[in-house]
């Protein structure tokens, strides 16, 4: 199973049409959007290519392939407009035995992590920071923003395969960041 895991785009069409280009090119089963698809937030600068009624014809049109967990920056009327489920808090998955809990970070995060064994993942956003830490009795990884990166980041996704997580930049496919949960 291959999946892709993006977060924030902040009504970036230009980010977006990329994110949905490396999608393809992946080859990825399903696109698993990490909130804060819309809106740029009041802490954020407009981001290139702000265009959220394009984003979200874009994304409608991908609405079979995507799933969703609700960011700080979506509100019920985004749910109006997407043809996809976008208000649920969280989600679980279940991958090579271990529980990824994916969620935006707003509410659950390492300051205040879910309930989660030794050796699980969180998986978020909300931070627009590339992050693999492995320092708590959990896993944390954050795949970074596709629109508008932190801290000296480039704009980058995650992918998932055969057990290992890798984060990578937007523009090229570089591998930033690299974790297998393989035991």
């Amino acid at each position: 199973m291959k999946l892709m895991f993006a977060s924030d785009i902040h009504g970036s069409y230009t980010a977006c049409k990329l994110m949905m280009n490396r999608f393809a090119e992946e080859g990825a089963e399903r696109l698993f959007l990490l909130g804060d698809l819309l809106y740029h937030g009041p802490r954020n600068d407009l981001p290139s290519g702000y265009a959220p009624k394009d984003v979200i014809k874009l994304l409608n049109e991908n609405k079979d392939k995507i799933l969703c967990v609700r960011g700080n920056c979506e509100a019920e009327v985004d749910q109006m407009v997407l043809e996809f489920p976008v208000l649920a808090e969280y989600a679980m998955l279940f991958l090579e035995g271990k529980q990824i809990f994916v969620t935006h970070g707003h509410k659950y995060n390492t300051s205040n992590p879910p309930l989660i064994g030794k050796g699980d993942v969180l998986v978020h956003g909300h931070t627009h920071i590339q992050t693999v830490d492995t320092s708590n009795d959990f896993v944390y990884i954050n795949p970074g923003s596709v629109s508008l990166p932190k801290e000296n980041n480039e704009c980058s996704y995650m992918i998932y395969e055969d057990g290992t997580f890798y984060i990578k930049t937007l523009n090229d496919k570089t591998v930033q960041f690299e974790y297998c949960i393989k035991g």
